[in-house]
């Protein structure tokens, strides 16, 4: 496989990298460094190329407009001219696209073999992409990095989502470009639900099926950072320059000097302090710097105005601004941090990924980070922290005194830091990396569940139904492998995203089919590979007269007094929201009647009593079924269906043989006593196993036999008319 990357921001080279040069220079290098190396190392990789921009720039160097430059023996970076010979910032680059796009193009054309895929880094390398693809017909995968519409959002430009921006400025310019380069896409990498489901999820062009979660790995790791002894007194006694007692825990911040990365954000809390103050020092790497006036503005501004902070609040022997530091010198820094008994910050008005957050994590350094992006997924998985607001001086502050003022939570997080972050790891990064690229490069087929013909349908919840008991779901996972009369499919309220980690984690057999956000979305399988399509029928069908944010403003005002909140932001989907909400069957059914006097026709579902969904009122997992089932073209009777809890009512209604597992909730008691219901004596996907060999042995009542091979077929009624989806088919 040949691959080519084109990236075009800052200044690209091989090692050694001079990061922060320029405000541009910064992780995406890093990132893309590591992963053509990682890449490069499997077998399937044969060749790539990473093309970015030559330019000339005396105060740069001269390397940046070498014509070719050798990474490995597999890989070469690739400048190529554009009608500006001397150096851009990504703000200026939109002028270049048709010359670079031009350029590449030829290039591609004047190579003996052309490249398998390209993928494409930030706005401007995709949209470079997007047309080279159009000319050449080779797809491309996109890597935003970060995004306009979230930039929007942080700066308070008040864009509302999915809609074109107004205007020729900077910030405009890019969202529209980004929304034609993410709607053209094969495939978006991101490295975060976050960024997957919340951050992509603004822009009208994107697919949820095209987007793919697959975070980056991280080359530092425990042994590397308590090994360090020497440096680590070395970081010491160079922050004894600053520092009246650099013995003392500090608060470690590592990142460039731009504004969205708020290191100002995190001196002004640390100043409106006299606690973190008392308890910590502060010391801020803010890149590499040497004359002030040698820096990009962006850059100068903000390093500027840190050192008037420390002036201002009178800070000097607390907080130490460090002029230079090397790539090398990174573990040390992690290592000091965590000897002290210090924590490391992460104040980012946004951050896609969080890679200092690893680091740290490796380092046995818990975190204080941003609640906005990657961090979300990180500080979840590794439990080694607590996030933050990033615009509330007083959470930043009051996060990290939590930490470092209970040593019993600090050890915890440190250990669990180091325990867990071994899952951020490069060669498995680069594995699924290479499978995603193979999944692009070969034809696309038909859906799995569309081209082959089988009698029955099973629909299943994930979390306590399928998951639950690991020997259970492989003795389910063996049994389906060995099926060949069913279609699998799940039926939950997550979102695809959330619901493909969680089946992974366990080792779940790939569905056919994925109902996801409790019924508002419909996925299929192409391959048994996670390479997946979504059904815009369905999307279509259920969201005629649907008002998101009309229904939100009206269920946080009926529920202001009974404590509503809305559920965080990557459970929003574009036919769901979602809050947290009173355990009190009687106030959702007022909340019906109200939503219903309003002239709102909705679904409002109430699970595990505390969650509240509200969708289109076409829109249920059972509805989902019905409509499946119809698109498969069965009888009504041969659907099977399993769940644990409320939000599996309507799905357990719309299948001729509902299976409640032995450890579901009171909210399925009446289900449950439905003679037609096998009410299993196993749990999670014990039950399931149970209650499919059941209903085939045509004994629902009773236990089934695990091993039986033989399953007879199940009564064939009447086929199904669109009348049985509830509501007629559009589209």
């Amino acid at each position: 496989m040949y691959i080519l990357h084109v990236a075009l921001q800052g200044c690209l080279s091989a090692e050694p990298i001079d990061y922060g040069l320029t405000a541009d220079t910064g992780g995406h290098i890093r990132y893309l460094l590591d992963l053509v190396a990682h890449a490069g190392a499997r077998p399937e990789v044969t060749r790539q190329e990473v093309v970015t921009r030559a330019f000339e720039d005396a105060r740069l160097g001269p390397r940046y407009a070498v014509p070719r430059e050798r990474l490995d023996a597999k890989t070469d970076i690739v400048r190529l001219a554009s009608e500006a010979p001397g150096y851009l910032a990504k703000e200026d680059l939109h002028a270049e696209h048709e010359s670079l796009a031009d350029a590449l193009t030829a290039y591609v054309r004047s190579r003996p073999r052309a490249p398998d895929v390209i993928h494409a880094h930030y706005a401007d390398g995709g949209e470079v992409a997007r047309r080279v693809s159009a000319a050449t017909g080779i797809p491309y995968l996109f890597t935003g990095h970060s995004l306009g519409r979230v930039k929007a959002e942080a700066t308070g430009a008040g864009l509302a989502p999915r809609t074109p921006p107004s205007g020729d400025g900077v910030l405009a310019r890019r969202i529209r470009t980004e929304e034609r380069v993410i709607a053209e896409a094969a495939r978006v990498i991101t490295s975060s639900r976050d960024e997957a489901e919340y951050q992509y999820g603004l822009y009208a062009g994107t697919d949820p099926a095209r987007v793919t979660v697959n975070p980056p790995g991280t080359y530092l790791c425990a042994d590397d950072a308590l090994a360090l002894p020497g440096a680590t007194r070395a970081v010491r006694d160079d922050l004894a320059r600053f520092l009246t007692d650099p013995d003392k825990p500090c608060v470690l911040a590592l990142a460039r000097p731009v504004r969205k990365k708020n290191l100002t954000g995190l001196v002004e809390a640390y100043a409106a302090s006299p606690g973190l103050q008392e308890a910590a020092n502060l010391v801020v790497y803010a890149g590499s710097r040497g004359d002030l006036d040698a820096l990009e503005p962006e850059n100068r501004e903000v390093l500027e105005e840190l050192l008037a902070l420390v002036e201002r609040h009178d800070l000097y022997g607390r907080v130490a601004l460090p002029k230079v530091h090397t790539p090398d010198e990174v573990p040390a820094l992690y290592a000091y941090a965590a000897r002290v008994g210090g924590v490391f910050a992460n104040p980012a008005l946004n951050e896609p990924f969080g890679l200092t957050i690893l680091e740290a994590a490796a380092s046995g350094l818990p975190v204080v980070a941003t609640r906005s992006g990657g961090p979300v997924d990180i500080v979840g998985r590794c439990g080694n922290g607590v996030l933050v607001d990033p615009r509330d001086p007083e959470d930043i502050a009051g996060g990290a005194l939590a930490l470092l003022g209970d040593r019993a939570r600090w050890e915890a997080c440190a250990r669990a830091g180091r325990a867990a972050c071994g899952y951020y790891d490069w060669s498995r990064h680069a594995a699924d990396y290479v499978a995603l690229c193979r999944q692009v490069v070969r034809p696309a087929r038909a859906p799995v569940a569309l081209r082959r013909r089988r009698p029955f349908l099973i629909a299943s919840d994930i979390d306590d139904t399928l998951t639950g008991d690991e020997d259970a779901l492989a003795a389910f996972a063996r049994w389906q492998a060995s099926d060949t009369r069913h279609h699998f499919s799940i039926a939950t309220g997550r979102s695809l995203h959330g619901a493909m980690e969680v089946l992974r984690e366990w080792g779940a057999p790939v569905p056919d089919v994925m109902i996801t956000s409790v019924g508002a979305e419909i996925y299929y399988a192409r391959e048994h590979d996670w390479d997946l399509v979504a059904d815009p029928r369905w999307s279509a069908h259920i969201g005629q007269d649907w008002d998101p944010v009309r229904v939100h403003a009206e269920v946080m005002d009926f529920g202001a007094e009974a404590g509503v909140i809305p559920q965080g932001r990557r459970e929003q989907r574009l036919h769901k929201v979602s809050f947290f909400c009173p355990d009190d069957p009687g106030w959702v059914r007022r909340l019906r009647a109200h939503l219903a006097a309003r002239g709102l026709s909705v679904n409002v579902i109430h699970s595990h009593a505390k969650f509240l969904d509200v969708l289109p009122a076409r829109a249920s997992k059972g509805h989902a079924l019905r409509y499946l089932r119809a698109r498969l073209r069965l009888p009504a009777a041969h659907t099977i269906a399993a769940g644990d809890s409320g939000n599996d009512v309507e799905l357990l209604r719309a299948a001729a043989h509902p299976i409640v597992v032995a450890n579901h909730t009171r909210e399925l008691d009446e289900i449950a006593a439905d003679p037609r219901t096998f009410l299993s004596t196993k749990p999670y996907a014990g039950g399931l196993l149970d209650g499919v060999l059941a209903f085939h042995a045509g004994r629902p009542g009773d236990a089934a036999d695990a091993a039986a091979t033989a399953l007879p077929p199940l009564p064939r009624p009447r086929v199904p008319r669109d009348a049985d989806l509830g509501a007629p088919l559009h589209g």
